[in-house]
């Protein structure tokens, strides 16, 4: 149960109730005594009411809900909270990494087009990195093996290779898009639906 306090349980949602992030027990408890977020008591989706910290510490702790122990007696973990000082819903990129790029070119070789299992294929600097290529998504893409060790540390020019498309970064969507609820829990389903 100590470990609780640092796990990322808990469901944030702005001022007009749209999830935009995920937080640990301790961060919401310190947004909630310091009147920054009202953490939300749910009862099946017709019973969904913003309690303030004043109130929350003294409401029972349920069965199978999360609670920290303190002195004065357990404290029920909310599983969703409302930042009431915030409206926006922040914009994301997805990180950069093997995934999303074998992702964003649709599991493709981008020299030959094929179709690849995610074995079959491995990341390509467009300009390699002895030749000042970074780490960009402009300057990676799926290629497949085969191709890719062909390639080397050539330029496509140089060894006959041409891109099926010109690759780019993702546009930003918003953090809804990247929230998800791989705890299960149900009161989180109420805001993460589409």
């Amino acid at each position: 149960m100590s470990n609780i306090l640092n796990k990322t349980i808990v469901l944030v949602l702005n001022r007009n109730w749209q999830a935009i992030n995920i937080r640990t027990p301790a961060d919401v408890f310190c947004q909630m005594a310091t009147n920054g977020a009202t953490a939300l008591d749910i009862e099946g989706e017709s019973h969904i009411r913003p309690v303030h910290w004043d109130e929350w510490i003294t409401l029972l702790v349920r069965e199978g809900d999360h609670a920290v122990r303190t002195a004065r007696g357990a404290i029920r973990v909310p599983t969703v909270i409302v930042a009431v000082n915030f409206a926006k819903v922040p914009k994301k990129r997805p990180k950069l990494s093997a995934k999303n790029i074998r992702e964003r070119d649709g599991n493709r070789c981008q020299y030959t087009g094929r179709l690849l299992h995610p074995d079959e294929g491995s990341l390509d600097h467009v300009v390699p990195r002895s030749r000042g290529g970074r780490d960009t998504w402009e300057n990676l893409v799926w290629s497949a093996k085969d191709v890719n060790q062909r390639k080397a540390d050539r330029l496509r020019h140089e060894a006959g290779l041409k891109l099926l498309s010109v690759p780019r970064a993702p546009k930003e969507l918003p953090a809804t898009h990247y929230l998800r609820n791989s705890h299960g829990v149900a009161e989180w389903e109420l805001f993460l639906k589409a």
